[in-house]
């Protein structure tokens, strides 16, 4: 599995816990048991997914305080999974480089969701990028 079809389950996880009062391991489990969930070979999907929820108030905190004329509950689902993706790459995995970050949560957005939700999101991280 390619690093980019890591992130995208990642991705679904997350967007997925994002809109289900589930816990991360029934969400996982349920992955597990109901579709073709594959675990990579270095954990990235389940490194990112449990690493977001036990560090979504400081991600979160992140989010809220790069954002200009918004409020965190405004960010469509799909938003905000992604930027709580490409936050916790920025912020904890330091051997992914911040711009690939971006780069991949853009276009996980121009999958997902709209043109100007990738926009929203380019600006959002370009902020916290430059402010770490």
């Amino acid at each position: 599995m390619t690093r980019k079809e890591a992130r995208d389950q990642a991705f679904i996880l997350i967007f997925e816990k994002g809109i289900n009062n589930e816990s991360v391991e029934d969400i996982l489990e349920a992955a597990k048991e109901c579709r073709d969930f594959l675990e990579d070979e270095d954990g990235y999907t389940l490194k990112v997914f449990t690493g977001v929820f036990e560090r979504q108030e400081e991600i979160d905190a992140i989010i809220s305080k790069n954002l200009t004329g918004w409020t965190i509950n405004r960010i469509s689902k799909i938003s905000l999974a992604v930027l709580r993706l490409a936050i916790f790459e920025i912020m904890y995995m330091d051997e992914i480089p911040d711009a690939v970050s971006v780069d991949e949560a853009v276009e996980l957005c121009k999958t997902y969701s709209t043109q100007e939700d990738a926009a929203f999101v380019n600006g959002v991280l370009g902020t916290v990028v430059r402010s770490k």
